[in-house]
């Protein structure tokens, strides 16, 4: 779903010492990534099974071409070539390896010139393969989970905080454009201090989720908020920074729970 990422994240700002333990045991913990996964899937795909989208794609007439996959790696945007490109060093002569010339020439567009008719039903195919499923995870983690939880921790966040940031990764991406993650960021900086600047994390979250709010609603294809108004914002609201279960929110309307 994410607009084209051009960087990654930075910051100069070190965690300070009292969160780097709680820090150690972030989002990247393996039961919390699951967690944060499913909460994704909710909002993207209206499931908690999220590694029943693997072989998802559609084009939901955004602008971003096709959409695919567990995170949602768009024609449009350059995530899905590399995804593709990624995937055929790792096993040339895939099913999906004959597409790249039009992945190419469609990036930065919605045109499905190259890939239809049968782009869809090879993608499908290609989910079936575990060295797909394997692409599809590397990719989702080099270019939103991992800067996104590297960030969180060196703001100070905690789990919360860094799923936080993860979620509008996925979504706007990482680019230089005014709603991109880094933007987005900036604008919360200006209204309060992340804790390894010595704020207050509910306030510095609810900031960012008010910047995050705004730059979702720049867009018609995201003007639904629900999914950080009645979820992110209700486990700030509780304090829940860890993102411990039992987790109930909804999206879209539809209630989801996590025991």
């Amino acid at each position: 779903m994410a607009l084209p990422v051009t960087a990654q994240a930075v910051s100069s700002s070190a965690p300070s010492p009292q969160v780097s333990a709680a820090a150690a045991t972030g989002l990247d913990d393996p039961v919390k990534k699951d967690i944060a996964m499913q909460i994704v899937s909710s909002a993207e795909n209206s499931s908690l099974d999220w590694k029943a989208q693997y072989k998802y794609i559609e084009d939901i007439k955004d602008g971003r071409g096709y959409t695919a996959g567990i995170i949602g790696f768009c024609s449009g945007t350059g995530d899905m070539l590399d995804l593709v490109e990624y995937y055929s060093r790792v096993k040339p002569g895939n099913v999906l390896e004959k597409y790249l010339p039009a992945l190419r020439k469609v990036n930065g567009t919605p045109s499905h010139k190259g890939l239809d008719p049968n782009f869809t039903k090879d993608w499908a195919k290609a989910a079936q393969d575990s060295a797909f499923r394997k692409a599809q995870d590397h990719e989702r983690d080099r270019v939103y989970f991992d800067p996104a939880v590297k960030q969180g921790k060196a703001d100070g966040l905690g789990t919360l905080g860094q799923f936080i940031y993860y979620d509008a990764i996925v979504m706007h991406g990482d680019g230089s454009d005014s709603t991109s993650f880094r933007n987005i960021r900036k604008r919360a900086l200006a209204k309060a201090k992340p804790p390894a600047q010595g704020g207050d994390e509910k306030t510095y979250l609810n900031a960012f989720l008010d910047a995050r709010v705004w730059a979702m609603k720049q867009e018609e294809a995201h003007s639904d908020t629900s999914r950080v108004d009645t979820a992110q914002r209700v486990w700030v609201r509780k304090g829940n920074v860890n993102l411990d279960t039992p987790l109930d929110w909804k999206v879209y309307g539809d209630p989801y729970h996590i025991g």
